[in-house]
């Protein structure tokens, strides 16, 4: 059922659907959007990069990027069509975060994990200290 909810861009108030943005945004984005592809669409501009479309046509960068991840425009089409890993700024195809940003994340996970691993380990090695009863025979000879 359609909700009340302010567009993520301009903050007005409207009847939301599939679409987190309102009517007028809706038709500035479509707008931007016919404006970019016609650019890409010429042969000589079918290598262009972000930076180069941003250039020529005006329209923000980071409403290019949105059209690159939602595959409106795609690599296949646009070989250079590129953006930068939300954590180091390498250009990137797909995805957030580049290869090595992503293998160092998995890895630092990891490292992570061993070490809850371990402090439960130990955590476990002292409680079963703390419930060992132990006695002493005071008369026992040594």
């Amino acid at each position: 059922m359609p909700e009340l909810a302010n567009c993520s861009r301009c903050g007005a108030l409207f009847v939301k659907d599939i679409r987190d943005i309102c009517r007028a945004c809706f038709k500035e984005e479509e707008e931007a959007f016919q404006i970019v592809y016609h650019f890409l669409k010429q042969r000589k501009n079918r290598e262009a990069t972000l930076i180069e479309i941003v250039e020529a046509t005006g329209v923000k960068e980071e409403l290019i990027i949105k059209f690159i991840k939602e595959k409106r425009l795609r690599q296949s089409q646009f070989p250079k069509l590129a953006y930068p890993c939300e954590r180091c700024g390498k250009h990137i195809t797909t995805g957030s975060l580049c290869a090595a940003c992503s293998e160092e994340l998995k890895h630092d996970l990891q490292v992570h994990e061993h070490e809850e691993a371990m402090h439960e380990r130990l955590k476990k090695r002292i409680e079963e200290k703390e419930r060992t009863y132990f006695t002493l025979d005071k008369h026992k000879e040594n």
